[in-house]
């Protein structure tokens, strides 16, 4: 199994370098970063700055969208990324989140994330490209110079989605909970795609978003905004966790914010068993039976995503019950 550490590019750049170096340096396989608009820093740059500082780790988007940028700049940056740091460059990429309502735009149709995507691959083996990506175009589009391509994770939640990513990308991004019924979901679909799949492997990783703490109820309540999400962008997973469509409609009326940390009047409805079942939240005992089930569940990697004000003391419990290590 793979280990895993998401952020938000909400650290001071110049200290984000020593950053990714910790990471690294406790043991994890793997960085990644999110792309949230205008509510972090620019994921690119804070990609580069992880690279640079570090040797070993892999450092991918989670994810980044084919709306805020073109997807031959989208296709350019990241060969940059990967002639700096070959071998080590993911590109995570869906179809945008609420972060995207400041920008007034909508998440993209699925079919725009293939045409990107198909774009993306063709520009890094040096064809030129012309065409139509949703609302951009290209014409003889050609970067300078080809490069390996970096595998494409797709960040995946419904049906349709989950099976695009099967049928197209190299990996996977599933936030499916911890509760069998949602992880039995995601690899349902991904294996239908994958039967139509012409890509020669797929790996997937589970996304982990909580926080580990001795006081369970600090833990809980760190985890609950996560557990908000689900209504409001994972329908389906909400409801094989056990929510009633009376109380998935009033998280979704309560929902403000768009970013799931300021979600808080919607985050108070949902209760102390729901947050067990979805978030990776709990004492480190807790935390420790959970990754467990996952490991025996077959699952490939997993990234933690700590939340709450104690992210540090979440990220070292993880690596002393992930890695053995302090």
């Amino acid at each position: 199994m793979r280990f895993g550490v998401t952020v938000q590019g909400v650290e001071d750049p110049a200290r984000f370098g020593d950053f990714a170096l910790r990471i690294e340096a406790l043991g994890f396989d793997d960085l990644w970063i999110t792309d949230s608009s205008l509510h972090a820093g620019d994921v690119f740059v804070y990609t580069a700055l992880a690279l640079q500082a570090t040797t070993r780790l892999t450092v991918g988007t989670a994810v980044t969208n084919p709306l805020t940028r073109h997807p031959a700049i989208l296709a350019n940056a990241f060969r940059s990324l990967a002639q700096l740091a070959p071998g080590r460059v993911v590109c995570g990429i869906g179809v945008g989140d609420r972060p995207l309502a400041k920008l007034d735009l909508p998440m993209a149709k699925l079919s725009t994330l293939e045409r990107a995507v198909d774009a993306m691959r063709r520009l890094w083996g040096g064809e030129s490209v012309s065409g139509t990506v949703g609302r951009w175009r290209l014409a003889n589009a050609r970067l300078r110079s080809p490069v390996v391509a970096p595998p494409v994770y797709i960040s995946a939640s419904g049906p349709r989605a989950l099976e695009l990513t099967g049928r197209i990308a190299d990996g996977a991004i599933i936030l499916p909970g911890l509760f069998p019924e949602g992880l039995a979901f995601a690899r349902e679909h991904l294996a239908r795609g994958r039967a139509l799949s012409e890509r020669p492997g797929f790996h997937t990783v589970c996304f982990l978003y909580g926080a580990i703490d001795a006081d369970e109820t600090r833990a809980l309540d760190a985890a609950r905004p996560i557990a908000a999400w689900f209504p409001k962008t994972a329908p389906a997973y909400a409801r094989l966790a056990g929510m009633t469509d009376e109380l998935i409609a009033a998280v979704v009326g309560a929902y403000e914010g768009q970013e799931f940390q300021d979600a808080a009047a919607a985050a108070g409805l949902i209760s102390d068993d729901l947050v067990r079942k979805i978030a990776f939240a709990g004492t480190p005992e807790a935390a420790g039976r959970k990754l467990e089930w996952l490991r025996e569940s077959g699952v490939e990697a997993v990234s933690v995503f700590p939340l709450g004000s104690r992210g540090a003391e979440t990220l070292e419990a993880f690596a002393e019950i992930a890695l053995a290590r302090a």
